[in-house]
Parts: structure tokens; sequence; C-alpha cells
């Protein structure tokens, strides 16, 4: 599955063009590389998002074949780190 497909279906990310905005961006790594939007997700990879202030690390589990609910959405990753990023002002 698509990088940016996976993003917006796992609920890390709202909408897809936005998750390609951020892939374009280099705010996406897989595997600690920065990725494509077409990067191809599979399960055991680690994807690594940076996003507004904060820096998100989940591991894939599950890659859904279609559409998933959104209580279901949370089964698809496990989150090894969330954090804030501090910037200086």
């Amino acid at each position: 599955m698509r990088l940016d497909k996976y993003l917006q279906l796992s609920r890390l990310i709202k909408r897809r063009t936005s998750a390609k905005e951020a892939c374009l961006a280099g705010r996406v790594q897989i595997n600690g590389k920065i990725a494509k939007a077409g990067s191809e997700v599979k399960e055991g990879d680690e994807i690594t998002l940076t996003w507004g202030n904060r820096l998100t690390k989940v591991k894939v589990v599950q890659v859904p074949l279609r559409n998933v609910p959104a209580a279901q959405a949370k089964t698809l990753y496990q989150l090894l780190e969330e954090t804030t990023i501090r910037t200086e002002e």
C-alpha cells in the first residue's frame, strides 16, 4: 500500500493530500530513510512522522485492504514514541 494512503487510513494524518505534502517536505521516514508518498508500506515497517510540533514513531502492525472504521484505525499501528518538539523563539 502507498505510504500516503496508509497515513490517511490509519488516521495518523487526516487527508491523503496532506500526507503527500508531508512526504514531499521530507517529514516522513520509513525505517530511518526519507520516504516518498508512493513508497510501499509493509507490516513491520517503522514510520517516523514530524507533523506540526509533534514527532510520532509507529510500527506498522497491519496493512488494510480497504477503508477501515475510525475505531479500528488505531489497531493498524503500534505507537512507539510520541514527543513534542520545542521550537526556539
